[in-house]
């Protein structure tokens, strides 16, 4: 990382924005050229192993791909804000942000794990309810990635300079 003083060096801080981010951009072998789609996710952490599952229907190729080669990547970031610096000579900026990367391997979850895997994804967007009609469930295909690396970046001004 070349900015040291934006890396995020905990990974209980790196979890904090995880949990603050809606999408996360997963990244698949394709040959030439990485095949990165957008994803709804949901997680769980054991002993600080970090797991994110994504779900989607029972077809299409991502599901090739991870049958080719189940090493993926993965990226998500929040906490955007454009901070503008407006002088009489020049104007400068910069982007607030938050984000993570890492990389993993991903599985397709079995049928006696998908109800929980689902509960976390409607968890991380705030539902608690989870009850799901099982014939939805049958259309439903949820992968699990086990998290190897990860990393995190921040860059949020402070409060007393954010509007200079």
């Amino acid at each position: 990382m070349r900015r040291n003083d934006r890396k995020i060096q905990n990974t209980n801080d790196i979890i904090q924005v995880i949990k603050k981010c809606d999408i996360c951009r997963l990244a698949l072998n394709d040959n030439d050229y990485p095949y990165i789609l957008p994803l709804n996710f949901g997680m769980q952490t054991e002993n600080e192993q970090i797991i994110l599952y994504f779900h989607g229907a029972n077809e299409g190729k991502k599901y090739e791909l991870i049958k080719k080669d189940n090493h993926a990547s993965f990226e998500m970031d929040c906490s955007h804000n454009l901070i503008t610096n407006i002088s009489n000579e020049s104007c400068s900026c910069t982007m607030e942000y938050e984000s993570v990367i890492g990389y993993g391997r991903i599985e397709i979850v079995p049928d006696n794990e998908k109800y929980q895997a689902l509960c976390l994804l409607m968890e991380h967007y705030h539902k608690k309810d989870c009850s799901f009609n099982p014939s939805v469930m049958s259309r439903t295909t949820v992968l699990k990635l086990t998290v190897e690396q990860i990393s995190g970046k921040k860059h949020i001004k402070k409060e007393k300079n954010k509007n200079l």
